[in-house]
């Protein structure tokens, strides 16, 4: 039997302890990792998370030196990546009767990913909660952290918080408390936020709302250190880092518009990155006079949107004669994005981002957005219909991630 490390009141960690340097996010986890799994032994035994896919087989031999794998009632999932819902099959294939439970989302996406057949799922939504016999969980639902299925559940009378991702920290240890660790361990707490959560740092602020709700004394995360002693300082620390500030990044936005709809989408664009702190100039370049304020604000801004109306397949006014002139400059420090508006096929918007592709400026799409936040909903370039109010509108959530990247 192994020795029982205990998280709370019948409480067990029984995760897996990853000391290897791990690939992880595009990444190399030079420490290691942990994936903290854990037990709550009460009159119907439930999992919270399970550990990598990688060791899923390992896990379940460990799980039965603490608990007859049929006797567990409960399998929640909070986030369904492969390291932490990865050995959810090997599991389920023995604890049979064990209902599994997730947001509506993350059911769905279990579903696809393990082909989970004939098995009881239990959606749970923000605000619900579940008596385990001895124990209260509550879910809530955190979307976005770092993707959109996730939630975090709280242990009512232990005044546990497992919140799967959030306040983790990358590091291979047997002494899994932070009053443990020999060091302060604030610097890697710290780079865990900026790589995986800073990209979401409006969905932080939301998740913050609502644990403020709650007394917790633990927070038993799914990577690093469990921090049993100031819970309040991590969570205050997540709070200080996700609070937008002033910005000193300047952007410009450049466009050319046929019959305005371009330019509502580019107002759309300047409101969001002054929201953000960025200080932003919008400038229609429809004369050959606008062409030289266009190149000097790109020689002076570290953003650059570049829009167009799309008229007989291609672009419209004098905006391709500023992108003509780009690969003459030196934009390496900089970020574009392409945009604009369209009535049927708009080949503006692609002509504008081959552009981009071919100066030395790093150019913000979709696959670049999913890389940094995992988020495959968000598209860019912007592309809008005739930027209707109800067409624009669909995209404040796009332009608001965008600005966030950038501001961060």
């Amino acid at each position: 039997m192994k020795k029982d490390i205990l998280v709370g009141s019948n409480a067990y960690w029984v995760g897996y302890v990853d000391d290897r340097k791990v690939p992880f996010h595009r990444l190399v986890l030079e420490k290691g990792t942990t994936y903290n799994s854990y037990l709550l032994k009460t009159e119907m035994p439930t999992i919270i998370d399970t550990v990598d896919i990688s060791f899923g087989k390992e896990y379940v031999e460990n799980l039965k030196q603490h608990i007859a794998l049929e006797e567990i009632k409960y399998i929640v999932i909070n986030h369904v990546e492969p390291d932490h819902s990865g050995a959810l099959p090997v599991l389920a294939a023995k604890a049979k009767d064990a209902v599994i439970v997730a947001t509506e989302l993350g059911v769905k996406e279990l579903k696809e990913m393990y082909k989970l057949h004939n098995r009881q799922f239990l959606i749970v939504r923000d605000g619900d909660t579940l008596d385990i016999g001895g124990k209260t969980l509550k879910f809530l639902e955190t979307p976005y952290l770092h993707t959109e299925e996730t939630m975090v559940t709280y242990s009512v009378e232990d005044k546990t918080l497992y919140p799967c991702d959030i306040f983790s920290t990358h590091i291979a240890t047997y002494e899994l408390f932070n009053d443990l660790s020999a060091e302060d361990i604030t610097g890697d707490f710290e780079v865990y936020y900026s790589l995986i959560m800073n990209p979401h740092k409006n969905y932080v602020q939301d998740m913050i709302k609502k644990i403020r709700q709650l007394d917790i004394e633990v927070i038993a995360p799914s990577h690093g250190y469990i921090l049993r002693t100031d819970a309040k300082k991590y969570i205050d620390s997540y709070d200080n880092m996700s609070k937008t500030s002033e910005s000193n990044r300047k952007a410009a936005i450049l466009f050319s518009t046929m019959t305005s709809n371009t330019k509502k989408l580019a107002t759309f664009i300047e409101a969001a990155l002054t929201a953000k702190g960025i200080e932003a100039v919008l400038i229609n370049v429809k004369e050959e006079k606008d062409v030289e304020v266009a190149k000097e604000a790109v020689l002076n801004s570290d953003i650059l949107f570049f829009g167009s109306s799309t008229r007989y397949g291609d672009m419209v006014g004098k905006i391709e004669e500023v992108l003509k002139e780009l690969n003459n400059m030196d934009l390496t420090s900089k970020v574009g994005v392409a945009f604009g508006s369209y009535g049927w096929s708009g080949e503006a918007i692609e002509i504008i981002n081959d552009y981009l592709k071919t100066s030395t400026m790093k150019v913000l799409d979709s696959s670049l957005i999913i890389k940094s936040t995992g988020m495959d909903n968000v598209q860019a370039p912007i592309r809008v219909k005739f930027a209707v109010e109800e067409e624009v509108s669909k995209f404040k959530e796009t332009v608001e991630v965008i600005s966030d990247i950038l501001a961060g």
